[in-house]
């Protein structure tokens, strides 16, 4: 089954008691059974949910994998992936990681036993340098956030292999659309689902997809046990908004890459980042790795000036200054001070990742009208 037959048909079939073609809201905490045990394969809504078992479906198929699980964030999703850890381990992460991951490693697990570092993996060689008998996962974001770096999925994997380690990618930047890391060796694939998955920006969602049914068990105990489930509402959200996944991040693409070109040629501009460009230094990788480049953007300013950068901010008109990405309308935002904020200054400035950096989520808008927005928020 081909992708864009995938989002909209895998795991997705009409309801058997009235023929609804769309996959009902199960709003329901408990299920009736028949007598102790003697239940229809539900018993309890932090467990099961219908609702919740068809987007599970859908999102294993989408990402190549065993079995999927659903969570009430990125953020919760990721917990229980850490959790399939103890203390003592390790984890190592891509250097310029996503904020609130890295809070969550260093405030929450830093403080259980689990200890985390963080090394740029673009050179395979130089990460298998910071690993030792400890580490027992590697975190990877490709393309990263917000810098848009590129880690080779299949070489890390086959390292991490060799040593007997684990390897989850957040997908959520790249969505199942363009990379499937499971196919390149990953053992989990995370996504915030907020993001692409749901494409409206009106859902907090999240989601792991296991290569094995050992992994795929076990996240689902941690999903259980530890709760962290999201309603039947928020699952059809998703599950409706990944049937429009291929066509939206398709467009979102072809806008960017017309963005980006644009962006090279400002004067105001010191630096585009984006994978598409072939200047990008992890550009033949992406191109091997992804089936397109993304929808992100992050460029920086030649003069350093921490007020102009927010005043560029406060001028876009069609891109809303917000946190998040993914959604079908332009988002722009400052990583520093916005979804970076919990990463110590002295790290953010040794990754990159400097107070003029400005990191774009480009929507499906008429590329033309999204280029004279950003001249006129970028002419003083």
């Amino acid at each position: 089954m081909k992708f864009a037959t995938k989002v909209i048909h895998a795991g997705v079939h009409p309801d058997p008691e009235t023929g609804a073609v769309m996959t009902p809201i199960y709003q329901t905490s408990t299920y009736a059974q028949d007598g102790p045990g003697n239940h229809k394969g539900y018993e309890y809504a932090r467990t099961q949910n219908p609702t919740r078992t068809v987007l599970e479906t859908n999102l294993a198929a989408l990402e190549n994998g065993v079995g999927a699980a659903c969570f009430g964030s990125g953020l919760a999703a990721m917990d229980a992936v850490i959790k399939l850890l103890k203390s003592g381990d390790e984890v190592v992460a891509t250097h310029d990681l996503y904020g609130g991951s890295y809070r969550q490693l260093v405030r929450v697990f830093g403080q259980l036993g689990i200890q985390s570092k963080y090394v740029p993996m673009q050179d395979v060689n130089h990460l298998a340098m910071h690993l030792t008998d400890a580490t027992k996962m590697i975190w990877i974001e490709t393309p990263t956030n917000p810098l848009l770096q590129i880690i080779d999925i299949a070489a890390v994997c086959r390292l991490a292999a060799e040593r007997g380690i684990l390897v989850c990618v957040d997908n959520t930047f790249a969505t199942p659309y363009l990379q499937n890391p499971i196919d390149l060796g990953a053992d989990l694939v995370l996504h915030s689902a907020t993001k692409y998955l749901g494409g409206h920006s009106d859902v907090i969602h999240g989601a792991v997809i296991c290569k094995t049914k050992e992994l795929s068990e076990r996240v689902h105990f941690l999903q259980n046990a530890s709760g962290a489930v999201p309603g039947p509402m928020d699952c059809f959200l998703v599950l409706r908004g990944i049937k429009t996944l291929h066509l939206r991040v398709q467009r979102a693409c072809e806008n960017a890459e017309k963005l980006a070109h644009w962006l090279t040629k400002q004067p105001e501009v010191s630096r585009v980042l984006y994978p598409g460009l072939v200047d990008h230094p992890g550009h033949l990788i992406a191109k091997s790795q992804m089936r397109g480049m993304g929808a992100m953007i992050s460029f920086d300013l030649k003069q350093g000036d921490l007020e102009y950068t927010k005043t560029i901010l406060k001028k876009t008109k069609l891109f809303t200054c917000a946190e998040s990405l993914g959604g079908v309308e332009s988002l722009i935002g400052h990583p520093a001070s916005m979804t970076h904020a919990s990463i110590p200054r002295e790290d953010r400035m040794k990754s990159g990742l400097t107070d003029t950096l400005i990191r774009l989520s480009v929507g499906i808008e008429d590329a033309d009208d999204l280029i004279e927005d950003l001249h006129q928020a970028l002419s003083r």
